[in-house]
């Protein structure tokens, strides 16, 4: 697989920073026939969340409206009607607890 990448790292370069998340604690491995089998130590929920957190506060000046417009923006689908009727339900709910 790492040889299908085009200009793909070399073998000591991916095992490198492995170890580098590893020790930074974002991933974890067990040995399995000889070989490491790496996982995340956090779940993608939580990692996206705090992505997105960092992406609303650094591009968007930590406002939702400019935030969701560019979202809807650059969107390749449009909206269901039931996607539309949850996110309506949402902006309900954030009004109604003053967010």
């Amino acid at each position: 697989m790492r040889e299908d990448l085009p200009n793909a790292p070399s073998y000591s370069s991916v095992r490198t920073l492995l170890s580098i998340l590893e020790q930074k604690g974002h991933l974890t491995h067990v040995a399995e026939g000889g070989r490491y089998v790496y996982s995340p130590t956090r779940r993608r929920e939580n990692v996206g969340r705090a992505a997105l957190r960092r992406v609303l506060q650094t591009f968007y000046q930590g406002s939702v409206e400019k935030t969701m417009a560019a979202l809807l923006d650059i969107s390749e689908s449009r909206l269901s009607a039931e996607e539309m009727k949850r996110l309506a339900k949402l902006i309900e709910e954030a009004r109604k607890e003053g967010r």
